[in-house]
């Protein structure tokens, strides 16, 4: 049994047996997510979903919309944390505007898959239609396929949208059966007052639209096109036997959809940290997640992705490449 197999490999390496911690369990994850007990991390790839919400216009940003797109631009020139971390740790960048408010110039690390220019303002009516959704999915899907075909066997999900923790707050609350409260957090750095305006709007858009139940209904009412792009990219990651990096606040929100849709994903996520917006924590218990690290960071763009990966990294070098105890003539515990 493969379990057993790599189990016995983690424990006869020259260490005391659970000696590496938590590294083990993530050595053991990685192994059975690729059925073997020799897994190989190639080409990793983050993959930055961009998106602008019509929720935007309520004021619920500490930044204005614009900010979507000049974060974008400022991602394929190089200059944004993710581009120095992904650099730092040998990891390649595609930037995916799934549904920036403006037309974007070509770019090799560009992916254009708009779906429209922005979702409406789900204040007055559903974000997206049912076909735009369907379409978010599917271009994601598209996405990964994209990196798979380019030999990537891990994959980090990040994200770019002002107004998307309003959407993402709004999607935990109502998928996993969270108190609202629970959900909103500062964003991008909302003052007090801020917040709790932020809390009344989307109160009230909840209270617009009435009780619904299922994941697909909740995410066309509420979510990004970036969101439902990574739920997408999420889910064909899953089928191909990839290793998923998860980022923060957002990306879990779409791994919540996405996982309420597939739940076998669940046993493929790495969750790479706890971000310091409010309702991560809840949600990562909720998921029965235990994150790699804890930095505070509330950044998005897949910075935890970048950060943690070397952990993965580090994991899979010793579960490979670690002498045992017999091949280094070294006594063991038993012996």
């Amino acid at each position: 049994m493969l379990e057993e197999a790599v189990q016995k490999k983690i424990d006869t390496k020259t260490k005391p047996q659970g000696a590496l911690g938590k590294l083990e369990t993530l050595a053991r994850q990685v192994a059975l997510i690729q059925g073997t007990t020799s897994p190989v991390l190639r080409k990793p790839t983050i993959l930055v979903f961009a998106g602008d919400h019509g929720i935007a216009a309520e004021g619920v940003s500490a930044y204005p919309q614009e900010v979507t797109a000049q974060m974008v631009k400022n991602f394929l020139a190089g200059g944004a944390a993710i581009n120095v971390f992904c650099a730092q740790n040998g990891i390649a960048l595609k930037v995916i505007d799934a549904g920036v408010r403006e037309d974007l110039p070509s770019h090799p690390s560009l992916v254009s898959a708009k779906v429209d220019y922005g979702t409406k303002n789900f204040r007055s009516v559903p974000a997206m239609t049912k076909g735009q959704m369907e379409e978010a999915l599917s271009k994601g899907r598209e996405a990964l396929r994209q990196v798979s075909g380019e030999g990537c066997t891990v994959v980090g999900f990040g994200e770019m949208g002002i107004g998307n923790t309003s959407s993402a707050s709004l999607l935990m609350s109502l998928v996993g059966r969270f108190p609202l409260e629970q959900c909103v957090g500062r964003g991008t750095g909302l003052t007090e007052s801020q917040l709790l305006a932020k809390k009344k709007i989307l109160a009230e858009c909840v209270a617009f639209h009435g009780p619904m139940e299922s994941p697909e209904q909740i995410l066309q009412t509420f979510g990004g096109f970036e969101i439902a792009q990574m739920c997408g990219a999420m889910e064909e990651a899953a089928e191909h036997g990839m290793v998923l990096m998860v980022d923060g606040f957002i990306a879990s929100c779409a791994f919540l959809v996405a996982v309420s849709r597939e739940p076998r994903i669940r046993r493929q996520a790495i969750f790479c940290h706890a971000s310091a917006e409010a309702g991560h924590r809840h949600l990562l218990e909720f998921l029965g997640a235990d994150p790699l690290l804890s930095l505070d960071l509330r950044l998005g763009e897949g910075s935890g992705c970048a950060l943690a990966y070397p952990l993965i990294r580090n994991a899979v070098g010793f579960l490979n490449d670690m002498a045992s105890f017999a091949s280094a003539g070294v006594s063991s515990h038993e012996e």
